[in-house]
């Protein structure tokens, strides 16, 4: 094992420095001090290094992660798309990172300006009135938008209308949402080919209902073709259309959520908006509704004057606060480069181009793995596992096979719809070349898997981790340094 696959505690030696704090520079006579019942009484026990152990040791550590900067990225649902790296670089000028969200907003005009423009381009995609760019993440845009639902019947005293409807393939986050903001959940079935089943719903829309939350195109990546007759029936009933934005991506510049009477919506700006998202953060969830909701939308608001100046209000009409001021900037910076650089005409491509990858890896692969929807999908499908099924090899086999040829694995055993789940995303980013290598290597799995089925059931074999084993990791987590130490010996 060379130093530096160690664990940077391991190369730890007393009295090692890499870094010493300066001086107080302003001199301030010991006022900025940390009080003495503050200060812990034993020393912090922490690795003592030099700076260039722990520059080896980072270095050497974020080497071994995934990323779609590092390979294919398959995974669907999550439109793990590729973030120009020029948006980095304009969410990272001082001229904005430097500012605080306290200080006057007639030294902040630019940022202002920047965050109007994203709300009415935001706008304009979705076919919406108006959009907060507030809350910090898609969750928490859902939990928003179900506060304005749930605002909108209050104060019409419409107090009865308590329940949500929710599909069986929606994603996890929403009936969980929609249990924070205080709502009852209702499911509504699907039919055979995942669009939720119009018969089923009827019944379930009476003065209860607050509204239906659902994403089209659906969780199987199939767009919900009697969409107008849900929006119908859904406002008929007096209840509001609630649009999950995780698959808004195909229809980015083709189609608008609020053409198909959806009058809330969330968007996941870290993923149709290519801003990067994983490992817990920074994302973003704005929200947009029809011009009979905005009056609801949260504080604080970037509001334009008559003169062109750009200010700050609040009100006592809305729902309240979501964020302490105007959620995950940064995030919003590089969504507004994205939009920027492609334009109006060019981000129409975008839909078209994910909708093709789609297609293309589903009809490739569709004799070797098992397809339970026909039909045209769009940015994302699903296969149910492996054509062949009878040497036991499963889709999670087959995930963790991908990873010895160097791809991520896609999202698998979800939607809860069918047993061995394999949803598969390519976005518009990915080349042909990338994609016929992608379909190579899933072919030569599913022929491992019939021919010699033990080298998939014991991948992955050249990852840094093999075969991990899953249930005990989550059974028993290593939690501290300490812990690793044992392990390790």
């Amino acid at each position: 094992m060379k130093v530096y696959d160690k664990l940077i505690f391991e190369i730890s030696k007393p009295g090692r420095r890499g870094y010493q704090l300066p001086a107080d520079k302003f001199d301030t006579d010991g006022f900025a001090e940390i009080p003495g019942a503050l200060l812990r009484q034993t020393p912090a026990a922490l690795p003592e290094v030099s700076e260039l152990d722990v520059v080896r040791h980072y270095t050497n550590l974020s080497a071994k992660n995934f990323g779609v900067d590092t390979g294919f990225y398959p995974l669907g649902s999550c439109t793990m798309k590729y973030n120009p790296k020029i948006n980095e670089e304009l969410a990272a000028m001082p001229e904005f990172a430097g500012l605080h969200p306290l200080q006057d907003p007639r030294s902040a005009q630019g940022a202002l300006e920047l965050y109007w423009n994203l709300q009415r381009a935001l706008s304009s995609l979705a076919g919406l009135a108006e959009f907060t760019l507030n809350p910090y993440a898609g969750a928490h845009g859902e939990l928003t938008g179900l506060m304005v639902m749930r605002s909108y019947h209050m104060q019409r005293g419409d107090l009865k209308r308590t329940k949500v409807i929710v599909p069986d393939t929606a994603h996890g986050t929403n009936p969980a949402s929609a249990m924070v903001a205080g709502l009852e959940v209702v499911e509504v079935k699907s039919k055979p080919n995942g669009s939720i089943d119009v018969e089923d719903l009827r019944p379930l829309l009476d003065d209860t209902v607050a509204g239906i939350m659902m994403t089209n195109p659906n969780t199987l990546g199939m767009f919900e073709t009697e969409i107008m007759e849900i929006a119908a029936l859904v406002h008929e009933a007096g209840g509001l259309l609630y649009y999950d934005g995780a698959n808004f991506n195909p229809l980015l510049g083709k189609v608008r959520p609020g053409d198909m009477g959806f009058d809330i919506m969330h968007i996941n700006l870290h993923k149709t908006f290519s801003t990067p998202h994983g490992g817990g953060g920074p994302g973003a969830g704005p929200v947009g509704v029809a011009a009979h909701l905005t009056h609801l939308l949260p504080n604080p608001k970037v509001v334009r004057r008559d003169d062109g100046t750009f200010d700050i209000e609040t009100s006592g009409e809305c729902l309240g606060r979501v964020s302490t001021f105007f959620g995950n900037f940064g995030v919003l910076m590089k969504a507004y480069a994205y939009i920027l650089s492609l334009g109006r005409d060019e981000i129409g491509k975008v839909g078209p181009m994910a909708t093709l990858n789609a297609n293309y890896i589903k009809e490739s692969l569709r004799d070797l793995y098992k397809l339970p929807i026909e039909g045209h999908c769009k940015h994302e499908f699903v296969f149910d596992g492996l054509a062949d099924k009878s040497t036991g090899v499963t889709t999670l086999n087959v995930a963790k096979r991908l990873l010895d040829f160097g791809f991520h694995a896609p999202t698998i055993y979800f939607p809860l719809l069918f047993h061995e789940s394999m949803m598969i995303e390519p976005t518009e980013s990915e080349s042909l070349e990338t994609l016929d290598e992608f379909i190579d290597v899933m072919r030569r799995v599913a022929h491992e898997a019939a021919e010699t089925p033990d080298v998939v059931k014991n991948a992955p074999m050249t990852t840094i981790i093999s075969h991990p084993d899953e249930t005990g990791a989550a059974k028993n987590p290593i939690l501290t340094y300490r812990d690793m130490l044992s392990a390790a010996n």
